[in-house]
């Protein structure tokens, strides 16, 4: 039942990516369901990254010595002014290891 589960599941994702994705198929979007469409990537980050920075003892922490929120504040600002992805990446990501294993240990 499991197998048959994960098969059906996999058909599913496939075939619903196939029609988007497939050029030969005559699925058009309007431009106003486009639109809506590009607040989907968004809104499924903001919903992965927000629960890490704001709750990562499971209770709302939004005091000086939390190390997810000091490093996302400098992910945010770093990203807003640098505009480079890779930079922000190494620099934050460097940043909440420093801050959590030695700064806050």
């Amino acid at each position: 039942m499991i197998m048959l589960s994960i098969f059906a599941m996999t058909v599913l994702v496939f075939l619903s990516r196939y029609l988007f994705l497939e050029p030969k198929l005559p699925l058009r979007l309007s431009p106003a369901l486009q639109r809506l469409l590009s607040y989907s990537g968004p809104a499924v980050l903001t919903a992965i990254w927000a629960p890490i920075v704001f709750m990562p003892e499971k209770n709302l922490w939004l005091e000086w010595n939390n190390p997810y929120l000091l490093a996302a504040l400098l992910a945010g600002l770093l990203a807003w002014v640098s505009k480079n992805v890779l930079l922000t990446t190494v620099v934050s990501m460097g940043s909440f290891l420093l801050l959590k294993l030695v700064v806050f240990a």
